[in-house]
């Protein structure tokens, strides 16, 4: 049976299962963000920071990537969350994008001959988009449960009704949770990257130390913001289309979908895992069981909000307004030529992990850095 075949509904989840798929890969590849957080915290000299950002400079791109992918993948799955958020919320949109360009400009530039911003202004630009950029997206992706003010009338033409444009959500202090808890889950996955990558004894001591630090800031925030959405109001669906708000809603979709439950916890314990072994045992090799917990806790958040009947960005102006998979998705026709085309996302995947491997055959080590060193005198 052909994608022609399925009803709407079936292929709106499709693609929302996809998008949460990439959301969780994205958040996954953003260790490169919080490595960028730890260069000085884990070098005493220009020799060992030049590791550090040799060692994420070979995996930039791909989040670069993953981040077209899922975006591109919003803007044709679901147009109407495209134009609403990125349409309305822009200046939060466009503080998180400046700080993802000034990355690329960081890797570029850095080191090039007659750099008049000077080598230490690259580096703060990559502090900002490790620091900020990472605080900023989960500020954005928590507003999926905290909402938005917009109203989207029946051309549906958005009206945002605050003059932040997307900036307000930093004013609601459960919006920080989500918020935080990226920015010390990409200073972990980052550090467990780096002693996967860099064979070199001091940077793994110092890695260690700092994922026993962030661990306990990032279990914090992610646990206070779990149990903020558990108990929270939610956003549902009722069976006439109706928005309305229900008690407990997103704890009852991890009831509903024991997959997705099953999804998280297996996600998280992944982690865990990943940090316990690192640090009890020594294993350099955890940044990929880490990997995957990210990509399934994250996919089981996005499939919570999303799924079961949910209103995934929410209105708090008008709850009629609140977008749906329903009613924000394309038509049966651009959703089923789209799933065709996502056959190819395994190969891309491929692509990836090829690519990944490739590139970590040779370990960094202090005595390349030097040997570049010196050939350039």
């Amino acid at each position: 049976m052909g994608f022609g075949n399925l009803e709407l509904i079936t292929l709106q989840q499709y693609w929302w299962i996809i998008i949460s798929l990439l959301g969780g890969l994205f958040v996954f590849i953003m260790f490169v963000q919080g490595g960028q957080t730890l260069m000085d915290k884990l070098s005493d000299n220009e020799t060992e920071k030049t590791m550090l950002i040799n060692s994420i400079g070979r995996k930039w791109e791909l989040g670069f990537t993953t981040l077209v992918l899922f975006g591109g993948a919003l803007f044709a799955a679901f147009p109407l969350f495209y134009a609403t958020s990125f349409g309305g919320a822009y200046w939060v949109w466009l503080a998180i994008l400046f700080c993802f360009i000034i990355q690329a400009v960081s890797y570029e530039f850095r080191t090039k001959p007659n750099n008049f911003l000077g080598q230490k202004t690259y580096e703060m630009f990559l502090k900002i988009n490790g620091n900020i950029g990472t605080f900023l997206l989960g500020v954005a992706i928590s507003t999926f449960f905290s909402g938005s003010e917009f109203i989207v009338d029946s051309n549906n033409f958005v009206d945002w009704q605050n003059p932040l444009r997307g900036l307000e959500a930093l004013l609601n202090p459960y919006n920080y949770l989500l918020g935080f808890a990226l920015v010390f889950l990409a200073k972990i996955s980052g550090a467990l990257y780096f002693i996967n990558n860099i064979d070199y004894e001091k940077i793994r001591e110092k890695a260690v130390e700092s994922i026993k630090i962030n661990m306990i800031f990032f279990l914090t925030f992610f646990l206070g913001f779990m149990v903020w959405i558990l108990v929270k109001d939610g956003y549902a669906v009722s069976e006439n289309e109706i928005i309305v708000i229900e008690r407990f809603k997103y704890l009852q979709n991890f009831i509903d979908m024991p997959i997705v439950l099953s999804m998280f916890l297996i996600g998280v314990i992944m982690v865990i895992i990943a940090v316990f072994v690192t640090i009890t045992f020594g294993k350099t090799c955890c940044i990929k069981t880490g990997g995957v917990g990210i990509v399934l806790t994250v996919m089981a958040v996005l499939l919570n909000v999303g799924l079961n009947n949910t209103a995934y960005y929410p209105s708090t102006t008008d709850l009629q307004s609140s977008l749906t998979i329903m009613n924000s998705s394309g038509s049966h026709y651009t959703l089923m030529v789209m799933s065709y085309v996502s056959l190819m996302v395994p190969f891309v995947l491929a692509y990836i992990t090829y690519a990944w491997y490739s590139m970590d055959k040779v370990k960094i080590t202090k005595e390349e850095i030097e040997s570049k060193d010196s050939h350039n005198y």
